[in-house]
């Protein structure tokens, strides 16, 4: 992690038309599908008013509860660790909020909010079960990684079927079900005229259906309502940081923003260009004299009036703690 590391030493219209050119040729899958998709529905949706009512009471119960100081949770995870189901569930239930704010952030994406924050919850639970609360960063911070690493996963793992309406989905499953069955009987595979005499298809929608059943998932498949998110954007790097270490990341940068917003504005730029703090990259005294137009000497004066000015409030300490995490 770089900034602990330095801190440490001291604190299109072309497409459109080729798109035309192979629908003259050959029957259009959205289109065979949207064909398919227009005729009744067996099994119709449940209506928004009911998920507005659940969402709603679920708001109401989650919000009656109090948030936790960090000292309260510093002590439920030295019980969750000595094996308590009570304050497991008590540092679970307080965060329930934590959940709801980054779920809505991923709304439009082909999922409901309610699913969002049902998989986000389960990243919160992943997150009491691992946090350590001798790491000092607030549990939060630490939970947030988790919450929006399920979350995100829920969406990818959706992408499949995420355009595919419930109505196609249950023909598809028709669509296995009849072949087999024919197959059967038959002792032969059946032809799709065949398969389509016995589900009221054209030969055209019974080659689409099974084109649906056998698709890969490209990376760049298009996600949500929009399509301005690819199915790759939302996929787990395996040589990202760990959710810990992201979590210090974020608290120590913010200690030492802290730290810094107590300096006069030449001041904090000579210590930040000085130490890394803002790229991981430490200089020496005649580059940073460069980069702001003056003189080795003044740069010499206005380091260590900033760092006498922290030593005085006692901010250094903060720094020095930091460094020794």
């Amino acid at each position: 992690m770089q900034l602990q590391s330095n801190v440490s030493t001291w604190f299109d219209d072309t497409e459109d038309e080729g798109r035309a050119g192979a629908q003259e040729a050959m029957p259009d899958l959205a289109d065979v599908l949207s064909e398919i998709e227009a005729r009744p529905q067996t099994q119709p949706e449940p209506g928004q008013a009911e998920v507005d009512d659940a969402l709603g009471a679920y708001l109401r119960e989650i919000g009656r509860g109090t948030l936790l100081t960090k000292e309260q949770e510093i002590e439920l995870a030295k019980q969750i660790e000595a094996g308590s189901d009570a304050a497991r569930r008590h540092m679970t239930e307080a965060n329930l909020r934590l959940v709801v704010s980054i779920a809505k952030k991923y709304q439009g994406r082909g999922m409901p909010l309610l699913d969002l924050i049902q998989e986000g919850n389960v990243g919160l639970m992943r997150a009491v079960a691992k946090f350590d609360h001798r790491r000092g960063f607030k549990f939060s911070t630490y939970a947030t990684w988790w919450i929006r690493q399920a979350v995100l996963r829920a969406i990818g793992d959706q992408a499949r079927t995420i355009r595919l309406p419930i109505h196609i989905g249950d023909q598809t499953n028709k669509l296995v079900r009849v072949s087999d069955r024919l197959r059967d009987s038959l002792g032969r595979q059946p032809t799709d005229e065949e398969i389509g005499e016995e589900l009221g298809l054209t030969t055209d929608e019974v080659e689409a259906l099974r084109q649906t059943s056998r698709d890969t998932v490209s990376l760049e498949t298009p996600i949500g309502e929009e399509g301005d998110t690819e199915l790759g954007h939302l996929i787990e790097d395996a040589t990202a940081e760990s959710p810990a270490t992201a979590a210090l990341e974020s608290d120590l940068k913010d200690q030492v923003d802290d730290v810094l917003s107590t300096l006069e504005p030449r001041e904090r730029r000579v210590i930040q260009l000085r130490f890394g703090l803002t790229d991981g990259h430490q200089r020496a005294l005649d580059e940073v004299a460069r980069r702001l137009g003056t003189s080795r000497e003044t740069v010499r004066q206005l380091e260590r009036h900033a760092l006498d000015k922290l030593r005085r409030t006692g901010r250094a300490d903060a720094l020095r703690a930091y460094s020794s995490n």
